[in-house]
């Protein structure tokens, strides 16, 4: 009896193209009707159940029911880890060859990856976290807090580290960014950072978009607490 985790199966749900539309739609934390990712994928409403239920069955999405709707999301941080590593694999074309609109530019900038910062920025948040000795490796890909990290968390951010709930990477881990090959914040802490910065006026989401814009106070800060100077995009 083979005792290794069935990669093959999981393989195949992700692999037809409908079904990877659909994942990539909801990539971003949220829960989405059936109607909205039939759009995404550019099927007809029974054939988009038919995805979602494999889909769900295959522990990759969540259903949740409200009266007679139904919302999928992704079923956890970890499935958006599988697709980000996995567009990663892909490659991307020569630098010559490609032709950025102001969107593409905007998520490559700043956008999110399940709940917490992605892109340039949130590579750029990242290791600087660890370069002012706040966030340490502690093997693979958890990342540990320092003493001096508690105190910044609290003191800037307003983050009790102690509220944070580990989970199976600790409180906080890294993520490869598809876009830029480097690693961003993730895991709880990386959850409560996008979210703080967020309440703080430092970010702003875009509506219907997975695109980040930071904000006048959002530069200010961020170069003067952790030395990075935002671009205009």
């Amino acid at each position: 009896m083979r005792d290794e985790p069935n990669i093959a199966t999981v393989a195949a749900l992700i692999g037809d193209t409908a079904r990877a539309a659909m994942l990539a739609a909801l990539v971003d934390g949220r829960a989405l009707p059936a109607g909205e990712l039939a759009a995404a994928a550019g099927l007809s409403p029974p054939a988009a159940s038919a995805h979602l239920a494999k889909l769900t069955d295959g522990g990759l999405l969540t259903v949740e029911r409200e009266g007679r709707h139904r919302y999928y999301r992704l079923a956890g941080p970890g499935v958006a880890n599988v697709l980000e590593s996995l567009a990663c694999l892909i490659g991307q074309p020569s630098p010559s060859r490609v032709t950025r609109g102001p969107q593409a530019r905007a998520l490559r900038h700043a956008r999110t990856c399940y709940d917490h910062l992605a892109g340039e920025l949130g590579v750029a948040v990242a290791a600087a976290l660890e370069g002012h000795g706040l966030l340490t490796p502690a093997g693979g890909k958890r990342l540990d807090m320092t003493a001096a990290g508690v105190t910044w968390f609290a003191a800037v951010l307003g983050i009790d580290v102690a509220t944070l709930r580990p989970g199976r990477q600790g409180i906080a881990c890294l993520c490869l960014d598809w876009t830029e090959r480097r690693h961003h914040l993730a895991g709880p802490l990386g959850s409560r950072v996008l979210r703080r910065c967020c309440d703080l006026g430092w970010l702003t989401r875009t509506p219907g978009s997975r695109a980040i814009q930071v904000t006048p106070p959002g530069r200010h800060n961020l170069r003067q607490q952790l030395g990075i100077d935002v671009p205009k995009v």
